[in-house]
């Protein structure tokens, strides 16, 4: 099977011209070969974008782009609940489902497991099967020995399995929305402060180094994973899918220096370099793959 690049879902709040600039681009331009769409983060931003997914699921479609609509990481609200009903309820495109309401308004139908879903051993990986799945994200903190045999778990299922290989990681969704709280205001009165961080909201120690991002309800690493030089090492393993997480960069270049590595068209410390030339200013980390601590970068060949 073909290794499949895949962007996942914007998990900031973006105006909806970008948003549209950004998929048009991404149809147009991008290497890649499935595109998540859908809120994930906060239900409250959803009818900033919703309107515009008709057109931006047919134009990537038309692209060529296999479109997987994303439910919502956390459910609290009656709001909620129903709009994860009216996804799951959907027989196309094909859903990812990031939270167990997902899963219980999907029923057994054919579905995708999101990171946040926590499929961390075979067993769980073995009981999504039984009720429907035919697809696994796994969590961004596994390192390479779990990643491998998780692989291996899924394949046996005819399961497809995906890692994130670029872009902040996903650390904690909390009921609480911090990015309002540190703007003195409360989480039903945001007034959508978390548009004006692009690219999260960078938090720093008490010595002003750099540690964490928050985006609304979620907090995310204050990094960008990046496993380009890992590449070889997870297709082996039998990773199927490889997905990059929309960023505050140039993700047509992202996606086109990972492609270039996949199809052996460029050297991967030549494409590691470019990509670093792509995303100046921000660190990179590779932590979690080596079984060490996230936000570390690692500069190893991947275990054997």
């Amino acid at each position: 099977m073909t290794t499949k690049l895949t962007l996942g879902p914007i998990a900031y709040h973006w105006s909806a011209d970008r948003r549209r600039d950004f998929y048009a681009r991404i149809a147009d331009e991008a290497p890649v070969d499935e595109v998540y769409l859908g809120e994930v983060i906060c239900s409250k931003r959803a009818p900033f974008h919703e309107p515009d997914l008709p057109a931006t699921i047919e134009r990537l479609e038309r692209a060529g782009k296999t479109v997987i609509l994303s439910t919502l990481a956390e459910v609290m609200l009656k709001r909620e609940r129903k709009a994860t009903a009216d996804i799951a309820a959907m027989e196309a495109p094909e859903i990812e489902v990031n939270n167990a309401s997902g899963l219980y308004a999907r029923g057994t139908a054919p579905h995708r497991i999101g990171p946040f879903m926590n499929a961390y051993n075979e067993a769980t990986i073995a009981w999504m099967a039984r009720q429907g799945a035919t697809h696994v994200c796994l969590p961004p903190e596994l390192p390479a020995g779990a990643i491998a045999i998780a692989a291996q778990a899924a394949r046996d299922l005819w399961l497809g399995v995906e890692v994130q290989v670029f872009g902040r990681a996903s650390l904690a969704v909390s009921a609480r929305c911090y990015h309002a709280r540190a703007h003195g205001r409360t989480k039903d009165n945001c007034q959508f402060v978390c548009e004006e961080d692009a690219d999260g909201m960078p938090l720093s120690t008490r010595d002003d180094r750099p540690i964490l991002r928050v985006n609304g309800i979620q907090t995310q690493s204050e990094s960008y994973v990046d496993l380009l030089p890992e590449t070889a090492r997870l297709v082996a393993d039998g990773v199927t899918h490889l997905r990059l997480m929309p960023q505050d960069v140039d993700m047509v270049a992202v996606a086109g220096l990972f492609r270039s590595v996949l199809d052996g068209a460029l050297p991967v410390a030549e494409a590691d370099a470019r990509l670093r030339d792509v995303c100046a200013g921000h660190s990179f980390s590779n932590g979690f793959y080596y079984g060490a601590a996230g936000y570390k970068r690692i500069a190893q060949a991947a275990p054997a």
